[in-house]
């Protein structure tokens, strides 16, 4: 599901247990992320696969990339692996207005 950021963050922050993943590269992770991300690098395949392996089914996933397509892709292949609870953010972290960590 596709949410504003708005939404995506009010849903994620209200949700004991939730986890946030960013499906960018790690030099765009290392560039900025938003806090708390996990990195799973979709250009990845193998190892993007090999990661949603161990994803529990039951947690709620906010999945996020640079624009909001790669992070769409990513919430198609969590569905397709069984996980429900998997919202998109819209726009991605270009347009994010949140808190930024940088390396």
């Amino acid at each position: 599901m596709d949410l504003s950021q708005d939404k995506w963050t009010e849903n994620q922050q209200s949700e004991t247990g939730s986890i946030i993943l960013d499906v960018r590269t790690p030099e765009e992770y290392s560039k900025g992320h938003i806090p708390n991300a996990k990195l799973l690098d979709i250009r990845n395949p193998q190892e993007f696969i090999d990661k949603l392996d161990d994803l529990e089914v039951s947690k709620k996933y906010y999945v996020y990339c640079r624009s909001g397509a790669r992070s769409a892709q990513a919430c198609q292949l969590l569905k397709q692996r069984g996980i429900s609870y998997c919202y998109n953010l819209i726009g991605g972290i270009i347009e994010w207005k949140g808190d930024i960590i940088r390396q």
